[in-house]
């Protein structure tokens, strides 16, 4: 712990899945989210699937379209955590849905005129029964950077099951030095990162 101010965090959970079912890459967003603990950051997850939230490029599609309070959770956060499955070695499509809707951000800007994503930290959790998680990550990665967000070093964390196999996460038990490593060194970098970014924001171009 350390004794600069609290930092938030949101994950953002791409299961295709409702929280009427378990969810393995929710569940390792949490992990990424208790990880971040120790360090100061305290946050929430949400799934996406129950939250009504439309498809789009704009910050609101109107018509109960649910993206604008999951935006304004966003925008409240110093560290983003995108958790998704891999479907067909890709990034889930409601985790698709997140980025396509988070490209309205390439037009908000503070009032320094930057955009409104910069000096916000993002990271990736990902989880499948098939390779990809490195495809994955790269993804996300990419998107998330030129909306504005930065990206820290090991950034990623992930697992990965046998091709073609039927086990879940949820149900491989605990991987305290893989997956569970990769998630501390991810949290220690994204906060220091993210305090590193509140006290020195990027200057206006």
């Amino acid at each position: 712990m350390t004794d600069s101010p609290t930092l938030k965090a949101l994950v953002l959970g791409c299961s295709l899945k409702t929280t009427s079912d378990e969810s393995s890459s929710e569940l390792l967003g949490r992990q990424v989210l208790d990880a971040l603990a120790d360090h100061d950051v305290e946050g929430e997850v949400l799934r996406v699937a129950d939250l009504g939230v439309k498809f789009g490029v704009s910050t609101d599609e109107g018509d109960g379209d649910g993206w604008p309070a999951v935006r304004e959770k966003v925008l409240a956060a110093h560290i983003l955590v995108i958790a998704t499955p891999i479907w067909m070695g890709q990034p889930s499509s409601v985790a698709k849905v997140v980025l396509e809707r988070l490209d309205a951000e390439l037009s908000e800007t503070d009032d320094l005129g930057r955009p409104s994503m910069y000096g916000k930290v993002a990271v990736v959790a990902v989880v499948g029964n098939e390779d990809g998680a490195h495809h994955v990550c790269a993804e996300v990665f990419q998107a998330l950077n030129d909306v504005g967000f930065t990206i820290p070093a090991a950034g990623g964390t992930y697992w990965v099951g046998e091709a073609m196999g039927k086990v879940d996460y949820k149900d491989a038990g605990p991987k305290p030095d893989t997956t569970g490593a990769a998630a501390k060194t991810l949290a220690a970098n994204a906060a220091h990162l993210a305090r590193l970014l509140a006290a020195t924001p990027y200057p206006a171009s």
